[in-house]
């Protein structure tokens, strides 16, 4: 993917490749909560227990949230170059999204607001992209900074977090959270009152 973007002046106190040394920090907090979320996907998808993977995906879904709070937060990041070095060749995802789906079943799918300062538009939306889609963005984002682009993965995951990620995962969480709640109260799921209008 190549984004025009405004070049930085490189006037801040630097450190690695053009990284100022607070975008540094939050750039490997943010490394460190993309690897530990890209790994727990991959294992929820090998293992097929739906029963732990709700639980599991519940935790990792919010812990990745709460590290990628700071990136809405913080004003936006501009790296050096204009236009995006290429990150190689993405990664495919669909034994981890097929597995997923295959083992949520009908709870895969949920309906959800799309957008609420929009208008009430409800859209039918999976669990299994989703979780698919936000493993995508990160993946992306440390292959920059393995590279050394530490810049260039920050820009990455601030603007895949406010454009694709950010909601993706908010809505994923919201529906494991509301999943889990129709089981251990055991409110059973109307999937008909579910299906969008």
């Amino acid at each position: 993917m190549t984004d025009e973007r405004t070049p930085s002046t490189g006037t801040d106190v630097e450190r690695g490749e053009g990284a100022p040394a607070d975008l540094a920090d939050i750039a490997a907090d943010m490394a460190h909560a993309s690897a530990r979320f890209v790994s727990s996907v991959e294992a929820v998808a090998a293992a097929a227990d739906p029963d732990a993977a709700i639980s599991i995906l519940l935790l990792e879904l919010s812990a990745l949230l709460a590290a990628g709070a700071p990136l809405g937060a913080l004003a936006d990041v501009t790296p050096r170059d204009e236009y995006e070095p290429d990150a190689g060749a993405e990664p495919s995802l669909d034994r981890v999204r097929d597995a997923l789906r295959d083992m949520l079943g009908p709870a895969d799918e949920y309906a959800e607001v799309f957008d609420p300062f929009s208008g009430p538009e409800v859209v039918t939306a999976r669990l299994s992209d989703d979780l698919a889609d936000v493993t995508a963005d990160l993946l992306h984002g440390l292959a920059h900074h393995a590279a050394g682009r530490t810049l260039e993965a920050l820009w990455w995951w601030q603007f895949s977090y406010l454009n694709n990620w950010g909601q993706a995962a908010s809505a994923a969480v919201r529906a494991i959270q509301s999943l889990m709640a129709h089981v251990r109260l055991e409110v059973p799921i109307d999937v008909e009152a579910a299906d969008p209008v």
